[in-house]
Order: C-alpha cells, then sequence, then structure tokens
C-alpha cells in the first residue's frame, strides 16, 4: 500500500478534510483490499478517539461494510453499492478526469511548435 497523503487528493482539495471525508478517501485510494480500523486510523495519523467517532457515522449511513474476519481483527472496504459511496465515487472520478484534461490542454500550450511550422511551411 503507498503512503496516503490526504492533501494530495483531489477529492479532499474539493470537499475539505472532514475525518469522514480523509476515511472515504482512504478506501478509495486504497480500493484493491479491505482494512482493519487500527490499520485506517494509524494511515490517517488521526486519533483513535476521533477515528472512533467519525467511523460510526460511516457504519451507520451503510458507507463500510465488513469484508472478513481475520484472528480477532475485521477488516472493511467501502460498499460501492451505497449511493453515497456511489455519487463520491463517480464525483472523485470527475475531479480526475478534469484535472487530467486541464494537465494535457497545459502541456500541448507549452509544447514547442514543430520548426516546419514555426517556418511556415
Amino acid at each position: 500500500m503507498k503512503k496516503y497523503k490526504p492533501e494530495e487528493t483531489l477529492l479532499l482539495q474539493y470537499l475539505g478534510s472532514s475525518p469522514t471525508l480523509r476515511m472515504v478517501d482512504f478506501f478509495l485510494d486504497n480500493s484493491l483490499s479491505d482494512y482493519p480500523k487500527n490499520e485506517i486510523a494509524k494511515n490517517l495519523a488521526m486519533s483513535r478517539a476521533t477515528f472512533f467517532k467519525y467511523w460510526k457515522v460511516l457504519e451507520k449511513s451503510g458507507a463500510v461494510k465488513i469484508t472478513r474476519q481475520i484472528g480477532r481483527a475485521t477488516l472493511y472496504e467501502l460498499d460501492k453499492q451505497n449511493d453515497i459511496v456511489k455519487q463520491l465515487i463517480r464525483l472523485d472520478m470527475t475531479l480526475a478526469r478534469k484535472s487530467m484534461d486541464k494537465s494535457v490542454e497545459e502541456e500541448q500550450r507549452n509544447k514547442p511548435m514543430p520548426l516546419s511550422q514555426a517556418q511556415g511551411s
């Protein structure tokens, strides 16, 4: 898993970095696996008290679901069937697409003109 840096994500730049959004964003950036609560809190550099306060909100909304048990650890992932999660995924994808389009446009603007075009051939 790559080092999670919430200040770098487009979703949090756009919506702000509330604890609940940071948790959702963690799952969006690390969607290929499931995670125990302690690993999520550690990666978010969030106090246990803050983490568990806002984790309850995600559980009650149905945004996260249990995937499996490993020993005493319960692992979770985003519930991609949840309507709110679907909308957040769509927003995240839209932000990424717009950012990529903007980067391509800037690259095209800054690209030097081929010599043959500059000479008017």
